[in-house]
């Protein structure tokens, strides 16, 4: 099989997982007993794309709900690892720090643009998510402006019109104990651009009205500058945590399954 379509069958499986949450290790499924959530699609489609972005649509209500076969759970919350974020310089500057990350509406994603990788080149896909909301634990430390803002509460976000650009280069391992070969995600790269954003704290400095107030007008002048700088960490931590994902999932269904 050329690395057209070994990268295409990839893909099929790839670009709906890559909004899933991590799951424990399931027993894999066998070409005698192709799972309900997997569409296949044949090598030789002249429409492959369109097949692929199909089997996605196909996936994307078995996420919603979760798959017990492989022990994955409902992607509605996705978890998140935590971060922390320095809004200001100097000793006193403004920090925050993220935890216990929730993020809804996820799992509402379009693929928009599909192109399979050829060669050296990566496959890459343009996918659209109207709208992710976003709760958290949320800490504080520091000086807001003039004012002292440290203290513990809750973070809210909102995110509207979301494009993700997904790249990756996949290739086949041969798994010893049982001399089948499985797919696995070598490299991935995800760049995110959302257009909409609105942020607030609540619970927060034993909700002393004046800090809050002026956390959250904080937040609403500076809201795309906030998203800005979240950017770098969240792009690496969801790119490693969504690799981790799939390579996990890959390991459960054999290529033989996917490809035929």
């Amino acid at each position: 099989m050329n690395s057209y379509n070994l990268h295409a069958r990839l893909f099929v499986l790839f670009t709906g997982y890559v909004v899933c949450q991590a799951a424990s290790p399931g027993s894999p499924v066998t070409s005698k007993n192709i799972p309900p959530y997997i569409k296949q699609c044949r090598e030789a489609d002249p429409k492959l794309s369109e097949c692929i972005i199909q089997a996605v649509n196909h996936l994307r209500p078995y996420l919603v709900r979760g798959i017990p076969d492989i022990q994955l759970p409902s992607v509605e919350p996705f978890r998140m690892e935590p971060f922390s974020l320095a809004l200001a310089t100097g000793p006193d500057g403004y920090k925050i720090t993220l935890r216990d990350i929730d993020l809804r509406g996820a799992s509402n994603f379009t693929i928009t643009k599909l192109k399979l990788s050829r060669g050296s080149q990566p496959f890459e896909a343009k996918i659209r998510i109207p709208a992710l909301v976003m709760d958290s634990h949320y800490s504080s430390s520091g000086v807001l402006i003039v004012i002292p803002a440290s203290g513990n509460g809750t973070f809210h976000a909102d995110f509207g019109d979301i494009l993700a650009t997904v790249k990756g280069y996949m290739s086949t391992v041969k798994e010893e104990r049982t001399k089948r070969d499985y797919f696995h995600l070598d490299k991935l790269d995800l760049d995110l651009n959302i257009k909409k954003a609105r942020m607030s704290v609540s619970k927060v400095f034993n909700n002393n009205k004046i800090l809050v107030e002026a956390t959250n007008l904080f937040l609403e002048a500076n809201g795309q500058e906030v998203l800005q700088a979240m950017m770098p960490q969240l792009r690496g931590k969801l790119s490693n945590v969504f690799k981790g994902i799939v390579n996990q999932l890959l390991s459960n269904v054999p290529r033989d399954v996917m490809v035929i």
